[in-house]
């Protein structure tokens, strides 16, 4: 097991001289960029890098805390210039990096090229250990990484997430070229790295966990005022959600229907020292749901603009759920027959929405340009399009 670098673990980077030191090696070093970063999810609220970890051949690995650089990061994005970028679950990196003025001019993403190659498991400590032999230390990835000072054993299982990076990306690379999939993995790579920050959620409040217990329009009500005041409390305090107010007390009070601060107390989590404070503030907001017009209520109805769930279709439209049945088929059949996860031949939305509304054109020449229109890459279409508009032709 690898609990330490082979190099060793180097010193924290906090200070704008040490940082032009560390982006001269980078800049002399050759090849792919081994990049990580580590946020403080589950503890703050803005999900930004507490640390950057950076690895280069000839350079070594370089630990950057952005707190204290965020306005002196230029010379890093300078010294890596158009080198590629090696990140594992690029899409959870790519945006904290860009908030901090870090961007890949050309990327390749280990754990989505481990999914392409036909491995069933793809965590980076997976992937290390069955296809270049070692074992890592694992641990700290859920922990609060806005802590300062960094322990060291903390520091130890960041550098080593960028230590073996680079030659696991040249195994991943090597396996994709035998299987003749390495155009089709630079294709998803590509779309990761231009992909557009995803939009607010209309209604983000109807994700909290348990909501379905609540069944009516003035409940829902209730249930979108306490967490809104949760999360303009979080936002202020830069505290993840729910360390202010979990879920679980949210939708206890909105079926106990407290009106008083006893009866509120009397609740789990809001009897604790802490909650007791704000007593009042969540009461208040449990009122104003209560005096809404019911003009003002939300809908019971998640509405959307995709097509209902699909174990709705057999009622609301019989065709559609055959088309999808059939659609499902093949698509299964064309990811075995590749080694692929079914997920990564076509979206499940777009297969979705292409079965629940299908082009006027439901030859394999239209049904190709409308999974284009809607995202799907080149070596996608090429591969269902003709299955696909069969599908699109079943009946019920």
């Amino acid at each position: 097991m690898l609990t330490r670098p082979v190099e060793g673990t180097p010193p924290v980077i906090e200070d704008a001289e040490a940082l032009r030191e560390a982006c001269d090696r980078l800049a002399a070093g050759t090849g792919p960029v081994a990049i990580d970063t580590e946020r403080a999810s589950g503890y703050r609220y803005w999900p930004k890098a507490y640390l950057v970890q950076i690895r280069r051949q000839g350079a070594g690995t370089v630990l950057v805390d952005p707190i204290p650089l965020a306005d002196e990061l230029a010379p890093l994005a300078t010294a890596l210039g158009d080198a590629e970028w090696v990140l594992h679950a690029a899409s959870q990196d790519l945006p904290c990096l860009a908030e901090l003025g870090l961007h890949p001019a050309s990327l390749f993403d280990t754990e989505l090229a481990g999914r392409l190659a036909g491995h069933e498991r793809v965590a980076l400590g997976t992937l290390v250990e069955k296809l270049l032999g070692y074992t890592l230390e694992k641990g700290h990835s859920a922990a609060d990484w806005s802590r300062r000072p960094l322990p060291d054993e903390w520091l130890d299982y960041a550098a080593l997430d960028v230590e073996l990076l680079v030659p696991l990306r040249d195994t991943l690379e090597a396996e994709l070229t035998a299987q003749g999939k390495l155009e089709w993995a630079r294709q998803e790579f590509e779309a990761v790295r231009t992909a557009p920050a995803a939009p607010p959620r209309a209604e983000p409040w109807r994700r909290t966990s348990g909501v379905h217990k609540v069944r009516t329009p003035r409940g829902l009500a209730a249930v979108r005022a306490l967490w809104e005041a949760r999360d303009e409390m979080a936002r202020k305090r830069d505290r993840a959600p729910s360390r202010v107010l979990p879920d679980s007390a949210i939708i206890n009070a909105v079926l106990a229907d407290p009106s008083t601060p006893q009866q509120l107390q009397a609740l789990p989590v809001f009897g604790g020292r802490v909650q007791r404070r704000y007593s009042a503030h969540w009461l208040r907001r449990l009122e104003a749901a209560r005096e809404l017009p019911a003009e003002e209520l939300p809908s019971t109805s998640t509405g959307g603009d995709g097509p209902p769930p699909a174990n709705r279709w057999g009622d609301k439209d019989p065709d559609a759920a055959a088309r999808l049945a059939a659609a499902r088929t093949a698509l299964t059949k064309i990811a075995e027959s590749h080694t692929l996860p079914v997920e990564n031949v076509l979206l499940p939305d777009l297969l979705r929405r292409t079965c629940w509304t299908p082009p006027e054109d439901p030859s394999p020449e239209g049904v190709a340009a409308a999974l284009a229109d809607g995202g799907a890459r080149p070596w996608q279409v090429d591969l269902v399009a003709d299955a696909l508009s069969t599908a699109l032709h079943a009946t019920a």
